[in-house]
């Protein structure tokens, strides 16, 4: 017997992927709805991904198999049916009611207490903010994926942590406050129970006795304790920032809330603007970060998206004078080589020196420019497929030739981003060539093919080559050019060579109420002759300073710093934010002096940067984590979520863990082993879900009317769980057939005695080896295929359904459709949960046919199918092939040219 965990999956070969799929097809949906479908699915080539398994993602030795260690798990299952008892319909509704009973009551899935010379899983979903509306069928995709492997590792004797938990602050509550005066607490409290229920109404394996809101005030203690850390360590600092200000928000959007100037969320006029903002310095780790994604399980396009947005590169500074000498406009560049080509120099409209360098004769119009661009996000600036500029009037000179050079400005250039200026070099970019062929500006070459003699003025030359038209850098190659321009650059101090990054600081502060206060607070100043113990600077009349240059730290036995009650959570103008108009929260006394708290609060990123290792101590009142949860749970070794969240929440989470790494409170460099994007559940119009289109599907119908079995097995078939899919809730309907036959074949197996025959026993194997393999994969799709098949194979058999066929198909369904496993299990005459239940093992030897069918071609063409024994030699299979009516009619009065022979697999006669 071989170990259903086995690390070395084997598959099933073409023709039983091929009968999956087609016998998939006509048990799940109704062919008559879909001809088109079972056409297409008809016309798969077998290498097609639908039809093959996936690879082994863990190895689960069977020695490490175990008795449930959880409280009262084997306490008596409720009695379902003992062998003998009538037929009956199944009724959803009495069943999952029945199990998700019976878990609550004996706390089936508590996370068990960790001995670490045994196996672990820690299962995590990004947990969900939850907002009014509740669910749509789209939220339990990754739900049910998470859910299912945990199942089946509890199965396969690991020990599994999945928790679940809310990511409860953020803007969507706070806007709801504002318009109806409903604390956000009070609404974030209604709106976690209603997410709640749904979850739990669907069969999810959580262990709930972990939950987390990162609005609970435990919770927000250890954030604020962590920016603490990150404060201590330099990491956290305040700066004047150029942001994204919303006024009817009253807050500081990112670049990805903001859309051709208006906010994401209810289309507000945005603009750029200085602010006093809390930064927190990930650029610290920016090389860290890149080379932290190296031996991480994560797709290849996030992986990408990381390192795009690090981005980067080795180059160097050139530093261009203006005409008088007193300022200098610094580009970087990553083509030193083509530094002689340089035509003109563009800088971004909020570089410091646009009004110096902008002559009186272009100044409205460049006045006119910077305004426009102030009310665009960087993100779409850069996204712009045309690129705009204005002339500035003004020139600075060539750092190497002393040429003057026009200045641009461009709102394409980010202030954020490198310099804030670029040198332009049209004849060798794309985008400055484009530029300057709209403008009229000049082009220079001075990089040539190396072996053409002659210049394609016609076109941009973006590939390197040899230097030309440079001077004494002439005839140099690429490489050997850029190395002796960064050293002139550096002798003449001009510039030199310098590593660079994409990513910027992460702007912290959010001038809104509902999230976590900064602890931060600031001494404050009165003029002189007021008395600062009669002074009051509460009042409006009193004057004072709040001394932003001197921050303190609030002591951590005084945390959390809580939010101050309101009755207006409208945020004003004032970019302090709403909590500055708490005056009594905001001023204090301490030892006779004045002090004012900081009045930004932290953004929603930051209770998600690290719940993940509050979930393994969330009862820890002395640590955020203790170092023994740290050592038994982490890293996480299966994190599922979306896409949208590939760069941003992963990259912040990341540079928190790496601090917390450094400051030895983790023994782990990295905090998700492997991760996984859910494809996203389109509307049945293929479109994203949403109110706007009224195409949301409620989950709360569909398990009233057909199940949450159903609902599990209906998303997890739809296709692999990365693709994108359309909803059909008429096709759910196909699975509840499924789900039915499963309970009939038990049904009927105890009421047989039937032995098990050859042919079942292969079946059973194979589909056991089948769903493994693909479970392992998190192949879903291909697994509920598998089990599709095997049933109607049992529903073949009639009354003679043998009990083991019954109860290793139990088993194999069981983490698709729990309560389904569950029941039939207990119909079986089993006492206990199938929870801790060892998985099935298969048997190699009978996963491999004696016999196969292969196809007989004359030509090419196929002429008819003969079965075989599996090492069956040439002249046996021309002799049987022979016999077939259609192809003695091909070979008759032809000479046989040619037989090719691959055994097992075809036989193709060539005749003349």
């Amino acid at each position: 017997m071989s170990s259903s965990c086995s690390s070395s999956p084997r598959h099933l070969g073409t023709s039983v992927r091929t009968s999956i799929f087609l016998s998939l097809l006509a048990s799940a949906l109704s062919l008559r709805s879909h001809p088109a479908m079972l056409a297409s699915l008809r016309s798969l080539p077998a290498s097609s991904p639908l039809c093959r398994s996936r690879p082994t993602a863990f190895v689960s030795p069977s020695r490490f198999r175990r008795p449930n260690p959880v409280r009262g798990l084997f306490a008596s299952a409720p009695s379902s049916a003992a062998a003998g008892t009538e037929r009956r319909a199944y009724d959803h509704a009495a069943v999952e009611s029945k199990w998700q009973r019976y878990w609550d009551e004996h706390e089936t899935f508590l996370t068990p207490e960790r001995d670490i010379s045994r196996p672990k899983k820690y299962v995590l979903d990004m947990f969900p903010y939850p907002s009014g509306a509740g669910l749509h069928v789209g939220h339990p995709e990754g739900y049910t994926a998470t859910d299912i492997m945990c199942r089946y590792y509890r199965m396969c004797g690991y020990d599994v942590l999945h928790p679940m938990g809310w990511d409860s602050f953020g803007l969507p509550a706070e806007q709801y406050a504002i318009k109806t005066g409903t604390p956000p607490a009070e609404t974030t409290k209604v709106n976690i129970a209603t997410f709640k229920r749904q979850l739990k109404s669907l069969g999810f394996s959580y262990d709930w006795s972990r939950e987390i809101a990162t609005t609970d005030k435990a919770y927000v203690r250890w954030t604020q304790w962590i920016f603490l850390q990150l404060f201590k360590k330099g990491l956290a600092e305040q700066s004047e920032v150029s942001v994204n200000w919303c006024p009817a928000l009253g807050t500081v959007l990112s670049n990805e809330e903001v859309i051709d100037g208006l906010s994401e969320r209810g289309d507000h006029p945005v603009v750029r603007q200085p602010l006093r903002q809390w930064i927190l310095r990930i650029t610290d780790y920016a090389d860290r970060l890149a080379a932290g994604l190296k031996g991480l399980d994560w797709p290849a396009g996030t992986m990408t998206a990381q390192e795009g947005w690090i981005g980067k590169s080795r180059g160097c500074n050139a530093d261009f004078k203006t005409e008088d000498g007193q300022n200098t406009v610094s580009v970087f560049t990553t083509r030193a080589d083509t530094l002689m080509g340089v035509t003109y120099v563009t800088l971004a409209p909020e570089h410091p020196l646009v009004d110096t360098l902008t002559a009186d004769a272009c100044r409205e119009e460049v006045e006119a420019y910077v305004k426009t661009a102030s009310s665009r996000s960087d993100m779409d600036r850069t996204a712009a497929k045309e690129k705009t500029g204005v002339f500035t009037g003004g020139y600075v000179m060539h750092p190497l030739s002393g040429e003057k050079v026009p200045v641009w400005v461009g709102d394409y250039v980010l202030g954020s981003y490198g310099t804030g200026a670029v040198m332009a070099v049209p004849a060798h970019d794309t985008r400055d060539f484009s530029f300057a062929q709209k403008f009229g500006l000049d082009i220079k070459w001075v990089i040539k093919p190396v072996e053409e003699k002659e210049i394609k003025t016609e076109e941009v030359f973006t590939a390197p080559g040899v230097v030309h038209n440079s001077g004494e850098f002439n005839g140099l190659s690429t490489e050997k050019a850029k190395g002796a321009i960064m050293e002139k650059l550096e002798n003449l101090g001009a510039g030199g060579p310098v590593t660079t990054y994409k990513l910027r600081d992460w702007v912290f502060s959010r001038q809104r109420y509902w999230g976590e206060p900064i602890p931060i607070y600031f001494p404050v100043d009165f003029p002189d002759g007021v008395d600062p113990v009669a002074a009051n600077p509460c009042s409006d009349s009193c004057e004072h300073t709040i001394r932003h240059d001197l921050p303190i730290p609030v002591d951590e036995a005084d945390l959390p710093l809580k939010l101050p009650n309101m009755d207006d959570y409208q945020p004003g103008d004032d970019p302090a934010g709403c909590l500055a108009r708490a005056r009594d929260w905001r001023y204090f006394q301490k030892d006779g002096k004045w002090f004012a708290r900081e009045t930004n609060t932290m953004p929603q990123w930051a209770g998600s940067c690290w719940y993940y290792l509050r979930f393994t101590d969330p009862k820890n009142a002395d640590a955020a984590f203790s170092p023994e949860a740290d050592e038994s749970w982490l890293p996480v070794d299966l994190y599922v979520g979306g896409a949208e969240h590939a760069v941003l929440h992963l990259l912040y989470a990341r540079f928190w863990h790496q601090v917390l790494f450094d400051l030895g409170y983790t023994k782990h460099p990295e905090p998700f082993g492997k991760l996984v994007h859910q494809g996203l559940i389109l509307g049945s119009d293929g479109e994203k879900m949403s109110k706007s289109r009224g195409n949301v599907v409620n989950p709360d119908d569909i398990v009233e009317d057909q199940g949450a079995d159903a609902l599990r097995l209906y998303e997890m078939f739809m296709g692999p769980l990365e693709a994108v899919k359309p909803w059909q809730t008429s096709q759910v309907s196909g699975v509840v057939r499924f789900r039915d036959r499963v309970h009939a074949v038990v049904c009927r197996a105890t009421q047989s005695d039937a032995p098990m025959d050859d042919e079942t026993n292969r079946l059973l194997h194979k589909t056991m080896k089948k769903v493994t393999e693909d479970l392992d994969g998190m192949a879903f799709n291909t697994a509920i295929s598998a089990l599709m098949v095997f049933t109607n194979h049992l529903v073949g058999l009639g009354d003679a359904v043998p009990r083991e066929a019954a109860e290793k198909l139990a088993l194999m369904v069981s983490p698709m459709a729990p309560h389904l496993g569950e029941e039939c299990w207990s119909i079986l005459g089993h006492g206990e949960t199938l929870a801790y239940h060892p998985w099935v093992e298969h048997d190699e030897a009978l996963c491999v046919d004696d016999t196969v069918t292969m196809a007989v071609q004359v030509n090419g063409k196929v002429r008819g199918q003969i079965e075989l024994p599996v090492e069956c030699e040439q002249d046996v299979a021309m002799e049987e092939a022979q016999k077939l009516e259609r192809v003695a009619n091909q070979l008759e009065g032809k000479d046989i040219k040619k037989i090719i022979y691959v055994q097992g697999r075809i036989l193709n006669i060539v005749a003349k």
